[in-house]
């Protein structure tokens, strides 16, 4: 049975959340505020804290600051209705697993919370280089699941955009750094993927540069393009053979759902834009 450490002010939502969580099958201790946050995990290791952000005495995010080394601490999803650019970045930048906005829907939270438990204990550290609204730059370990906790909080960088325009950047984006960590970084969590999200006012541009030496994509085997007509999913198993996802398509959908899709020489960094009007 997981154990899940609630962290939460407010006491009715506390309460709340630990009925929800038990109902679901975990073990579950609950804070006022951090400083009693600090003290419970000083005594007892718990697999997932969830943790709110602004609360008296000691904030969420100075309790991310004030956790041990990764190999020591529980995985943390951060919740909160401060949706800013500052401090979803200021949680990149402690390690926060994932990010959910508040009013929490139950059944979605313990979605949630088991997905972030089927993962490995120990996550490669996501690095942020610039955390200006208006320019996020990161350094994302090749892992696969990686793009998951990165994808969450991007989207709520993109929160005041239309639906359409989320979805289509989010799939985008999501495509791109996939094929990146799989094929650029061979899936190896040492080597990194950086990634910048730059916002203008009429604008968003990402650019991804992967640590591989680049790639020629008509020639490529396991991609969707320039394979045989007589054999035109002659990809899809040299991509298995690889450990990469099924399909290879992507990068055709990718073209359609942005306005510009942009390669350097050796095609080892990738640019798009969506433009807001």
């Amino acid at each position: 049975m997981s154990s899940i450490l609630i962290v939460e002010d407010d006491r009715s939502t506390r309460h709340l959340l630990a009925e929800t969580l038990k109902s679901a099958g975990f073990s579950v201790a609950s804070a006022k505020d951090g400083a009693e946050a600090l003290k419970r995990l000083s005594a007892d290791s718990y697999d997932l804290m969830l943790l709110d952000v602004w609360m008296p005495k000691m904030n969420g995010l100075d309790v991310l600051a004030a956790l041990p080394p990764e190999r020591a601490r529980p995985r943390v999803v951060v919740m909160t209705s401060d949706d800013t650019p500052e401090t979803l970045l200021r949680a990149v930048r402690q390690q926060a697993w994932r990010y959910v906005s508040k009013p929490v829907e139950p059944q979605a939270l313990v979605e949630l919370l088991n997905e972030v438990m089927t993962q490995k204990a120990v996550a490669p550290a996501i690095e942020v280089v610039s955390a200006r609204p208006d320019w996020v730059e990161l350094l994302v370990p090749c892992e696969r699941a990686v793009v998951d906790r990165i994808e969450s909080f991007m989207a709520h960088l993109e929160g005041d955009l239309p639906v359409d325009v989320r979805e289509s950047v989010g799939y985008a984006f999501r495509e791109l750094l996939m094929n990146a960590i799989e094929w650029g970084g061979g899936l190896d969590p040492s080597r990194t993927v950086r990634v910048a999200f730059l916002r203008a006012k009429r604008m968003l541009l990402y650019r991804i540069a992967d640590p591989g030496p680049g790639f020629n994509l008509e020639g490529l085997l396991h991609a969707a393009v320039g394979q045989p007509e007589d054999d035109p999913t002659a990809h899809t198993l040299v991509r298995e053979e690889k450990g990469m996802r099924p399909g290879g398509f992507g990068i055709l959908t990718v073209r359609a759902r942005v306005d510009e899709l942009l390669y350097n020489e050796k095609r080892n960094e990738v640019v798009f834009v969506k433009y807001l009007d």
